[in-house]
């Protein structure tokens, strides 16, 4: 393929290694694609306050997709762009529907800035501790519900994405990132693949000058969409029965391995 404008990449599992960080070869590899003219766009689960170290470290800048395509974050200024958030009416809805599809489910809530978490969602993550608020309704403190957050402690997190998908029949999307026990909601047509597509046609780019990464099926869509979507080594078994590029895990470099080709290096 011609050495493509927009390399778009997920981050948790895929640019990232298992310590968290980007090594010295994956962000060399990243700067030569840059020099080449292409675009690093993250494309990834996270908020933008989840990826604003990591553009550091890998001295990234730009734009980037977060919650799954439901915010468009410019990681120069700091500002969020687009949001494309759920409904509150049709989120509250979709709390009841999983509730009797899920028993013992627990909801929070991504906003951009912060998490508001119900009554029964334990679950915390470290670095979300100062933006995390504990509220008894999530869906009447007015704040944009950017992602839906549906959690359990007992069911295992590819059998909630089976029902979950059957009790919502389309009222929204449904994915997960690979989280225990954790489904991520986001509304109807909002995914990581469309709104890289959306950016994609507004700097007059083709999906097929595009290559992407990702270990994940919230991933797949972009790793459909790319003119040459590659699966890390290390990826979720939907991954890597769908797609048919491969490249190393992430502890072995696979991004990088990929765009030395590419970039020549």
């Amino acid at each position: 393929m011609i050495a493509p404008r927009i390399v778009a990449t997920d981050l948790d599992g895929t640019l990232l290694d298992s310590t968290g960080s980007v090594s010295p070869r994956t962000r060399r590899a990243l700067g030569r694609a840059r020099d080449a003219g292409a675009d690093i766009v993250f494309v990834t689960a996270r908020p933008p306050r989840g990826v604003d170290p990591i553009a550091a470290m890998a001295d990234v800048t730009g734009t980037a997709v977060c919650s799954n395509g439901a915010i468009v974050y410019d990681l120069d200024t700091r500002e969020i762009t687009s949001t494309y958030a759920l409904d509150l009416a049709a989120a509250r809805k979709l709390m009841e529907t999983l509730r009797e599809a899920l028993p013992g489910v627990a909801f929070a809530v991504e906003t951009g800035r912060h998490v508001l978490v119900e009554p029964g969602y334990t679950r915390r993550i470290l670095p979300d501790l100062p933006f995390t608020r504990e509220v008894v309704d999530a869906c009447e403190e007015g704040e944009p519900v950017v992602k839906l957050l549906a959690w359990s402690a007992t069911h295992a997190v590819d059998e909630m994405f089976t029902a979950a998908v059957a009790a919502v029949e389309g009222q929204a999307e449904v994915t997960h990132s690979g989280g225990s026990g954790l489904l991520e909601i986001s509304a109807p047509g909002v995914t990581k693949a469309g709104t890289l597509a959306r950016l994609c046609e507004e700097r007059g780019v083709d999906a097929a000058e595009v290559v992407a990464f990702g270990d994940m099926p919230n991933d797949l869509a972009v790793l459909a969409f790319a003119g040459a979507g590659y699966a890390m080594a290390n990826a979720h078994h939907m991954v890597m029965a769908a797609v048919e590029r491969r490249t190393l895990s992430n502890d072995d470099h696979g991004v990088a391995a990929v765009l030395e080709r590419l970039y020549r290096l």
